[in-house]
């Protein structure tokens, strides 16, 4: 055992089942133990109890005596975009002044106008940009995190960012998943050609992305103003024809068939769902497609929230990401998503903890190694405060709590 943490007041997120998601009514409940140890080995947790059987070790073991702190399992972020340049504050103060989301758009802003600053800016730079809100995640407990491209839009951009994204896979200790995500817009050169992109997207941009092995996931933008359900399918075809799993972002600006297209290809998630009908909801009951709900996007656009609390009364696992992008959602913080989960959606302390826990790692297909604490799986968890109930977790949820950070099994800078 290399390092062994005691005295721990709880230790929350245990599970012995080993379940990839939780669903339904057993969202409700989430795995505690009260005066608790942890013990880590190369990396992963070894095992875990109650202090009264806490087991004996020697001088080369390092002990932490939490005394009275709550651990967590680290949050899994299964929704980003954070491999971007510059920002976007701008685009901020027209919302503020009345604009919306396609009006802005129109106006050149929104994806394109991150297309033509990422064009602009070398990948040492987009790597040093985008380490700073990495390390800024994990300060914030976030331990696994999904990363998108999208912001290129052609062939050498594309592939920039996804460089990018593994450059960070290789260089820290965070855990990562790729995707690529061409089509997030159409680029500016085919502008008016839409089923041209789509063709150059999956004739090119995808046999290349998987000659270079830079994406485990492909997604699409199927929605209002976006991508059709037909330009979504073809898209997905290809990217499984060489091995890139769909994920899809649907239902954000309308009821656009994105659910149903992501379920027919057995989409590892659906993502958005800020509009949904019981025509959505019955097609996911039905299937092992993940609903992934971003309630950040809707706190920052003024949009409704995904409804996250008919899904689970539904019997789905839902999961909670950040969607952390320079445009709709500039914030990473998984602990104000998951309070913005019981505030604005109603779910229970324990039903948005499991959400961006367990069903967040599922929703990127590491439910085995992370998520839980469960033994064998990585030592990605951080220590809080003393706290009076889970409850005040979401609840005080500016209050500065946590204190450190472990991912790994190392100590990570807070």
């Amino acid at each position: 055992m290399n390092r062994l943490f005691i005295n721990i007041g709880r230790l929350i997120g245990v599970d012995e089942s080993h379940r990839d998601r939780i669903a339904g009514k057993a969202m409700a409940e989430i795995g505690m133990l009260s005066n608790a140890w942890i013990g880590v080995s190369d990396g992963t947790i070894s095992d875990y109890g109650k202090m009264e059987s806490v087991p004996s070790y020697d001088a080369s073991t390092e002990v932490i005596d939490i005394d009275g702190g709550w651990i967590f399992p680290s949050f899994c972020d299964s929704h980003t975009h954070i491999v971007y340049a510059g920002s976007r504050e701008q685009e901020f103060l027209d919302k503020i002044n009345g604009l919306s989301y396609e009006e802005i758009a129109k106006r050149g802003g929104g994806i394109l106008n991150s297309a033509d600053r990422l064009h602009a800016t070398s990948e040492d730079e987009l790597y040093e940009q985008a380490m700073i809100r990495v390390n800024e995640i994990i300060a914030k407990g976030t331990g696994c995190v999904e990363i998108k491209s999208g912001y290129g839009l052609n062939v050498g951009d594309e592939l920039k960012m996804l460089r990018v994204i593994r450059r960070i896979k290789e260089s820290s200790q965070i855990t990562v998943r790729s995707t690529f995500l061409g089509a997030h817009a159409v680029g500016r050169e085919y502008a008016g050609r839409q089923s041209g992109y789509v063709d150059m997207l999956c004739e090119e941009m995808i046999p290349e992305v998987a000659k270079q092995g830079l994406a485990e996931y492909i997604d699409v933008f199927c929605d209002k103003g976006f991508f059709t359900v037909q330009e979504t399918a073809k898209i997905l075809k290809k990217g499984l024809e060489y091995g890139m799993l769909p994920k899809i972002h649907a239902n954000e600006l309308d009821v656009s068939g994105g659910v149903q297209v992501g379920i027919e290809h057995n989409a590892v998630s659906v993502d958005h769902l800020e509009r949904i009908t019981d025509v959505e909801i019955d097609a996911l009951v039905r299937s092992n497609t993940i609903p992934t709900v971003l309630p950040g996007a809707s706190f920052f656009l003024g949009m409704p929230y995904g409804q996250g609390r008919r899904m689970i009364d539904a019997g789905l696992p839902i999961a909670l990401a950040s969607d952390y992008n320079p445009g709709s959602s500039p914030s990473g913080d998984m602990r104000f998503v998951v309070s913005l989960g019981c505030i604005k959606m109603k779910l229970t302390p324990a039903e948005a903890l499991n959400a961006a826990t367990i069903n967040g790692a599922c929703a990127m297909g590491m439910s085995s190694k992370v998520g839980s604490i469960s033994r064998n799986k990585l030592a990605n968890f951080y220590v809080t405060d003393a706290l009076p109930s889970l409850a005040y977790y979401p609840y005080a949820y500016t209050t500065p709590i946590i204190k450190n950070v472990f991912l790994n099994g190392a100590e990570m800078p807070v």
